[in-house]
């Protein structure tokens, strides 16, 4: 007899691959919603607790004229200070309170994890930290912000100055609006008396990395953008047009952006810049230099092969040879989408001598008549660490 054979039935190896493959993206579609969902649903707890304290806080004012001085849970709670508990896994990292006649204000800040809510007296709950706060509850110095940090360039989240440094007193700087830039100071001394802001240990003139770290962050945020999209229009480039051609103070009013200029919207003079986390930052282009702590050696300048002269050129042209500059400066490495753009963007230009044989310290910003060469990663390496100008000035970061 014929022996009947019987068909063994199972599933082939490209069966079984299509089949772990499928599993896999059903797997990661339910992690990114079960994240997604989390996140809301730690944002909707943040944003409800700030409601709850705004309120106690209020409450507090008319009851006492005055917000308290500080949050205080302890089992004997100072006078003057008030009790906020927030939901379990939340912490309030921040708590600044002004009591200044007719202006009095709070700003609370509650955070989670990496996520942050901030609330003050005149707003609903805001995503980011107070001005000036850190995340993990370090306050700035007065008048400094926030800058978030950067893995590009290796940067934790650090305080700079809103505003280019003003003159306290003769080796005392000091950030505020009023006042125009303390400028015909050289990089030496710019050094050295970025350590005497009051209060600050560890204050330092700001550094390369830090200054790409916030010129990649503003040009991330659309709203510095003349066409209200990244990479839509020109990034606005401050006060370059030397009309007037002066440096000028700044405003209190970080919706005047363009103070003392003579422009208003669309112009690009606008002299303000936001951050991602809702800091503002003035004059970070325009207005006066701002010296970083680098210098760049003898024979080692950006340039075009065989030129023997100083001369503004654009990020984005092939022929630029870096020298001994890192491929860091270049606005391409802080955006994929900014390798085309250039001055007429707002990211402004370089200026630069191949030849040159002497060693040279960085500028940055652009002044207040440098018109298209003014812009976020504009970098000047004409002057030496000793000199000064009255267009140069400085800005200092923690």
């Amino acid at each position: 007899m014929r022996r009947i054979r019987h068909k063994k039935s199972g599933f082939t190896i490209v069966e079984l691959l299509i089949v772990i493959v499928v599993i896999g993206i059903l797997a990661a579609v339910t992690i990114v919603a079960y994240n997604g969902v989390q996140q809301r649903a730690i944002a909707a707890s943040l944003q409800s607790d700030l409601e709850s304290a705004s309120k106690k806080l209020r409450l507090y004012q008319v009851d006492n004229s005055a917000y308290p001085t500080a949050n205080d849970c302890s089992a004997s709670p100072a006078a003057g200070t008030i009790c906020l508990t927030p939901s379990p896994g939340t912490t309030y990292t921040a708590f600044q309170i002004s009591n200044t006649p007719g202006a009095q204000t709070f700003c609370l800040t509650a955070t989670n994890n990496s996520l942050s809510y901030r609330i003050n007296n005149d707003t609903t709950p805001t995503l980011g930290s107070c001005s000036g706060v850190l995340p993990n509850g370090t306050t700035c110095p007065s008048g400094f912000i926030v800058v978030p940090g950067s893995t590009t360039y290796g940067t934790s989240n650090f305080c700079v100055m809103k505003y280019e440094a003003k003159q306290s007193s003769s080796t005392v700087p000091i950030s505020q609006a009023s006042g125009t830039p303390w400028t015909s100071i050289s990089q030496v001394d710019a050094i050295n008396f970025s350590q005497n802001v009051a209060g600050c240990t560890g204050c330092h003139l700001i550094s390369e990395s830090e200054w790409l770290t916030i010129a990649q962050n503003i040009m991330s945020v659309s709203t510095n953008w003349s066409g209200g999209s990244v990479g839509s229009g020109f990034i606005y480039s401050g006060h370059n047009d030397n009309t007037p051609s002066n440096t000028l103070a700044a405003d209190s009013n970080d919706s005047n952006g363009y103070f003392g200029t003579g422009n208003s919207s669309p112009s690009n003079q606008r002299r303000t810049l936001s951050l991602t986390n809702g800091e503002v930052i003035w004059d970070f282009t325009g207005n006066a230099w701002e010296w970083t702590s680098s210098v760049i050696g003898a024979g080692l300048q950006p340039g075009f092969s065989g030129e023997s002269s100083y001369s503004w050129k654009e990020w984005n042209n092939g022929s630029l040879l870096l020298g001994g500059l890192s491929s860091s400066v270049l606005p391409s490495t802080a955006a994929s989408g900014a390798g085309v753009w250039g001055g007429a963007q707002g990211l402004g230009q370089l200026f630069s001598n191949k030849g040159e044989t002497s060693t040279h310290a960085y500028l940055r910003s652009g002044s207040y008549g440098d018109g298209v060469g003014a812009g976020i990663f504009t970098l000047d390496l004409f002057d030496s660490s000793g000199d000064t100008n009255s267009v140069v000035g400085f800005r200092v970061a923690r």
